[in-house]
C-alpha cells in the first residue's frame, strides 16, 4: 500500500515527499527526497521512517512546533509575503 500524502519543493531538483506506506509488512509514514536529474529520477536515500505505532507521538511533536520560533531572524518584525497556498492553508512562511 502506498498513499501519496503531498510534497514541498526543497529546490530545483528536488522534492521532499510524504506518504503513507508498507515496508517489511509494516504500516508507516515516509519521508524521503524525491530527485529529478538528466543522472537520476527517482527517490533518494534520505529520508526518515516513522512506524504507525509511533505516529501519534511524531504528530504531537510536530504540532509543538510554535510557528514563532520558525520564523528566521530576517522575517521577524517585517511582514514577509505569503503564497497564495500558504494563506489558504494557514501556513506561516518561515
Amino acid at each position: 500500500m502506498e498513499k501519496d500524502i503531498g510534497k514541498i519543493n526543497k529546490n530545483e531538483t528536488a522534492d521532499i515527499v510524504i506518504r503513507i506506506d508498507d515496508f517489511g509488512g509494516k504500516t508507516g509514514l515516509t519521508i524521503r527526497e524525491f530527485v529529478t536529474s538528466d543522472r537520476y529520477t527517482g527517490f533518494t536515500k534520505s529520508g526518515v521512517r516513522i512506524p504507525s505505532s509511533e505516529f501519534l507521538k511524531f504528530r504531537e511533536m510536530i504540532n509543538s512546533v510554535d510557528l514563532e520560533d520558525m520564523k528566521s531572524e530576517e522575517t521577524s518584525g517585517k511582514e514577509s509575503k505569503k503564497t497564495e497556498q500558504e494563506e489558504q492553508s494557514g501556513i506561516e512562511d518561515y
